[in-house]
């Protein structure tokens, strides 16, 4: 007998219903059918029994269910400490960007490497956004994500991922029909940020600053979607990544408008201490994070 005929017994058992191990073994049902015959000619008895469309287990399914949760259980933590002795036994990383948009993806992200090395604790240090790189060296986190960098002999930076810097705007607004806007077309706009200081914001730290323009009024909103309905209501305009803006677009009276004749593109890094020694873990979870960014964000 097969450690996939232990876990079907168990599925069967604990959701109750074929239906539900189907669904949770990920198997058809004739897939399911043969292995659970598969399993009861090689004990030469029946496992279940139909009793009122449930199933209900034998006195050898009874014996078996037991010693399944014993070998399944003994293989988990098999696996568990393997993983331990080749990612360090217990860990902690301490993470934090530069930007508040970030946060959409990264928590998405972490869970997903916690859920195959749940003894490796992430912590999103939210104190450190905005000043990161400060943070890195200051020892208060371990990686930082942005996109701006400093040169610094202690700061190892790993390219991410490259995204675009678009304006939501009003389908009522004056740019909603412009193919691109440029930073004189600000002086006379409302422009919503997330937050302050003014020189951690994308659009003012590439376009506005270096062209020497103020908008007509900046107002900071760290409520994405207020900012967005203030928008909507052509109360003023707002810079966003492209893919962060892209599920307000549907059946919405928005608009993407780019930034200059080719588009305001940034590159996002991972910064790392260039003088640490990581454990093997923080390799691996810069790895998992810059493969799931592309595959599954594909920004």
């Amino acid at each position: 007998m097969e450690i996939r005929h232990l876990r079907l017994i168990k599925a069967i058992v604990e959701e109750g219903s074929i239906t539900k191990a189907i669904d949770k073994l990920h198997l058809t049902q004739s897939a399911l059918s043969h292995q659970l015959k598969e399993a009861e000619y090689q004990l030469g008895t029946k496992i279940f029994l139909r009793a009122n469309k449930k199933m209900v287990l034998t006195k050898a399914g009874e014996k078996l269910y037991e010693i399944a949760n014993e070998i399944i259980d003994k293989l988990s933590e098999t696996e568990l400490q393997i993983k331990q002795m080749v990612f360090g036994e217990i860990g902690e990383i301490r993470i934090s960007t530069e930007c508040f948009s970030s946060y959409h993806w990264l928590p998405s992200v972490i869970k997903q490497f916690h859920d195959l090395y749940p003894n490796i604790e992430l912590k999103i240090v939210t104190e450190a956004t905005h000043y990161p790189l400060q943070k890195l060296l200051d020892n208060v986190i371990d990686i930082g994500i942005v996109s701006d960098q400093i040169k610094d002999d202690k700061i190892k930076y790993l390219e991410l991922f490259q995204d675009e810097v678009v304006m939501a705007v009003s389908e009522e607004h004056a740019w909603a029909s412009k193919k691109y806007v440029v930073a004189e077309d600000f002086v006379d706009e409302h422009l919503i940020i997330h937050s302050l200081p003014l020189e951690t914001v994308t659009i003012h730290q590439m376009v506005l600053a270096p062209a020497r323009i103020s908008p007509k009024k900046i107002t900071p909103l760290p409520l994405t979607e207020a900012s967005i309905e203030m928008v909507k209501a052509n109360m003023g305009v707002m810079s966003m990544a492209k893919w962060a803006l892209q599920p307000y677009l549907k059946n919405s009276p928005l608009k993407a408008v780019k930034i200059g004749k080719n588009g305001l593109k940034r590159k996002h890094f991972i910064a790392i201490r260039n003088e640490k020694e990581y454990p093997d873990y923080f390799n691996h979870f810069i790895g998992f994070l810059q493969t799931e960014i592309n595959l599954q964000w594909n920004i």
